[in-house]
């Protein structure tokens, strides 16, 4: 299949438009992808477009990302990540974006639907209850672990946040975030040395997260000499 075909999907998808409001543009912007969605799902196969992420082109880089977000699965996961080291900055947005939408989608479409309403809930001991619930129906599921340590670091629970974390890394070894949540929460519990591990792994995965190089800076410079020898690998 022809990559200029793809990107000239991709061209046709609108720009905001000028005074246009954020409802608005929302419901043209997504109207527009579902017509890209279709378009896709028609010509391309996963592989095809897994094998679109290595080109030269940088259009049919992002084309291919945005064609993966929509119609992705979990397969797609080490190749999408491997675009977090792209030399371009909309591609290396692109595929953070594309992972999120993966990960949300792992599972069956029941626990995926569970899974959003869940990180939605802003009353954080009925979220864990059904994180707890949903985690049982699918023990398989690696961002209902990571959303469950998102909630258990907001209830300063850093000890079962780490846990969490663990398990998510066990099952998704790309996951960015849940390596610097781990971090994180080692830096609540003043735990310099793993945080600075942790942080550093956060970034072997994405050398763009925010804020993490100069963390990793200012954690080197309080450890001193223990932690500029300290395992980089």
């Amino acid at each position: 299949m022809s990559t200029s075909l793809l990107v000239e999907y991709f061209n046709q998808l609108p720009e905001r438009r000028a005074k246009e409001n954020a409802a608005e543009w929302r419901t043209r912007r997504e109207s527009a992808k579902d017509v890209f969605r279709k378009r896709v799902s028609e010509r391309y196969t996963e592989g095809t477009l897994l094998r679109l992420l290595d080109s030269a082109d940088v259009l049919s880089r992002r084309a291919a990302l945005l064609a993966l977000s929509l119609v992705g699965t979990m397969a797609a996961n080490p190749a999408v990540a491997a675009c977090l080291h792209d030399g371009d900055a909309d591609v290396r947005q692109m595929a953070v974006d594309t992972l999120w939408t993966l990960w949300f989608r792992a599972d069956s479409e029941e626990n995926n639907t569970e899974l959003q309403r869940l990180a939605r809930t802003r009353d954080r001991e009925k979220a864990l209850a059904g994180l707890d619930q949903l985690i049982k129906r699918a023990p398989v599921f690696a961002e209902a672990f990571n959303q469950r340590a998102i909630v258990g670091f907001s209830l300063k629970q850093y000890e079962r946040s780490i846990a969490d974390c663990e398990k998510a890394l066990q099952l998704n070894p790309y996951h960015f975030g849940a390596q610097a949540g781990m971090a994180q929460c080692f830096l609540q519990m003043r735990k310099h040395k793993a945080a600075l591990k942790a942080f550093r792994a956060a970034l072997r995965i994405n050398p763009h997260l925010d804020g993490v190089a100069d963390t990793i800076r200012a954690l080197e410079t309080a450890l001193g000499e223990e932690g500029r020898k300290d395992d980089k690998k």
